[in-house]
This record gives structure tokens, C-alpha cells and sequence, in this order.
């Protein structure tokens, strides 16, 4: 079955979980039964083949490459970042005439330290998207389809 976008426009495949968020926030109640969210299958909300499905899809190997790829890029990172902060608000507080220092104009270290925060958090916003782009969404999608397919297979 496809759905069409209302105005006319193209179809698109039938996606139980194109309207669902990932996170599982916001879900609808009453929804078509290949919208089970996984933790509901996993709490034994749903059939237990999905619920077996979804536990071999997880301990596979495509799910732990998206994991791992996922943790490769998100631990430094915000290890980076809350070193970069940290080091900010020290500064700030224990060395307040390096702080004060002009660099030109009124413009002070502190000042410049301060807008590179600012700057670090959307360089860092931005090496995310790409990566998550780049290296794992393909992968999540394929996989998702893959789960899909699955456990509407396995439902009947």
C-alpha cells in the first residue's frame, strides 16, 4: 500500500514508523499494529516473535556497527566540549586578569573565550549532522527497513 502526499504529489512506500519519532516521544495511540514502538514489544506489549526479532536485530552486528559508530563520534566529543566549557568557566573564575586582557578595542579574552563558545557549540552541531549522515544513517535506515520487513513477516 503507498500513501500520497495530499496534494496530488508523488507516493511514497507505506512506512509504519515514518510518522514515528525515534526517541518514541509524541507516539499516537491506536496506531496500525506495525507501529509498535521496539520497547513496547520488548515489555511484552506485542507478539513475542517481534519481541524475538527485535532482540536479534539488536544483538546483531549491523545494530552494534550503528552503536559503535555512534559512540566512536559522541564520546570524544563531548569529552572535548566539556573540557573546552570547563576550561572556560575556570578561567573565568581563577584568572580574571587574564580574562580582563584586551585582545583590541574593548575587546577582552574573555569576551572572544565567551562568542567561542558559541562558535564550538554550532562547529560542533554542524560535525555531528555530517557524521551522523555520512556514516549511520544509511546504515539505520537499512536496518530499519530490514526489522520491518521482519516483523510483518513475522506477524502474518
Amino acid at each position: 500500500m503507498e500513501k500520497h502526499d495530499g496534494r496530488g504529489g508523488a507516493a511514497r512506500p507505506d512506512d509504519p514508523w515514518y510518522e514515528a519519532s525515534a526517541s518514541g516521544w509524541g507516539a499516537t495511540t491506536g496506531a496500525e499494529p506495525g507501529a509498535v514502538p521496539p520497547q513496547a514489544l520488548a515489555e511484552g506489549g506485542g507478539d513475542d516473535r517481534a519481541a524475538e526479532i527485535y532482540r536479534q536485530v539488536r544483538a546483531g552486528a549491523a545494530f552494534q556497527e550503528v552503536r559503535g559508530s555512534y559512540r566512536r563520534f559522541v564520546v570524544p566529543a563531548c569529552a572535548l566540549f566539556l573540557t573546552w566549557y570547563l576550561a572556560y568557566v575556570v578561567a573565568a573564575t581563577t584568572a580574571p586578569a587574564l580574562m580582563a586582557r584586551p585582545v583590541f578595542g574593548p575587546v577582552n579574552v574573555a569576551l572572544l573565550a565567551g562568542l567561542g563558545q558559541f562558535a564550538s557549540t554550532f562547529a560542533l552541531t554542524w560535525a555531528y549532522v555530517r557524521h551522523a549522515r555520512l556514516r549511520r544513517d544509511r546504515l539505520a535506515l537499512e536496518l530499519r527497513w530490514e526489522t520491518q520487513q521482519l516483523t510483518q513477516g513475522a506477524r502474518g
